[in-house]
């Protein structure tokens, strides 16, 4: 049995598009291993071609196009949502009944400020709202255009018997005429947004480690490992 307490987290970044049935598996099998103790905690950073998912308070009505994507029922949190290509998903595979007891506001609490910060280092400023999960960016108005704010980063976490699956996705620049073919977790009158949309070109290895620099700031060291695979 390996030592744990001491063992960095696994830093994994699957190229291309991962298939999002393929992902859930992957998942559930390590978040298994790591309740055994018989895997380290892992990060997994993906892009899946362009679906919508519902989470288990998603109604029905805030699927407004639902011919449009392929759309699968997860058992993560939250509502509707959109992933694509574009997108960094990065899925939290982490120890929470270790790390931070049964206090589960704490462990989203941190995984906002993990985005936070992430996007502070690429020159953006990412806020939170209170009753709304995720991360906001604030577009000052003009004249013509009161201020507003758009979510940039969405969290949808399981927990199960201590251990956490699913995670956080960060709009980079992902198609954002997708979100219309849903209500973007049950919030209607805010938008949504994305680096690219907020006029900053960033390579999707930029994002990445700046992610992984900040996740290491918030929950410690990480070992970069080699992503899953089908067989």
């Amino acid at each position: 049995m390996m030592d744990f307490d001491r063992s960095p987290v696994a830093w994994m970044v699957s190229p291309g598009l991962t298939d999002y049935p393929f992902a859930v598996s992957t998942m559930e099998e390590r978040a298994a291993q790591v309740r055994q103790r018989q895997a380290s905690e892992a990060i997994w950073l993906v892009e899946h071609r362009p679906l919508y998912t519902a989470g288990t308070s998603a109604r029905a009505l805030d699927l407004r196009d639902p011919n449009r994507l392929p759309v699968f029922t997860t058992g993560r949190g939250g509502q509707y949502t959109y992933h694509g290509p574009g997108q960094r998903i990065a899925y939290v595979m982490l120890d929470v009944q270790q790390r931070f007891g049964t206090d589960v506001r704490a462990f989203v609490a941190t995984l906002e400020r993990w985005i936070i910060d992430s996007l502070a280092s690429l020159g953006i400023t990412g806020e939170v709202r209170p009753g709304r999960v995720g991360v906001w960016v604030v577009t000052n108005g003009s004249s013509e255009r009161a201020a507003s704010e758009s979510k940039i980063a969405a969290i949808g976490i399981r927990i199960s018997r201590g251990v956490s699956y699913h995670g956080i996705s960060l709009n980079v620049a992902p198609d954002l005429s997708h979100y219309d073919g849903i209500v973007p977790c049950g919030i209607s009158d805010h938008g949504v947004t994305s680096l690219g949309d907020l006029g900053r070109t960033t390579a999707m290895k930029d994002v990445d480690m700046s992610l992984r620099q900040s996740f290491e700031r918030h929950f410690g060291p990480t070992h970069e490992a080699s992503p899953p695979s089908r067989a």
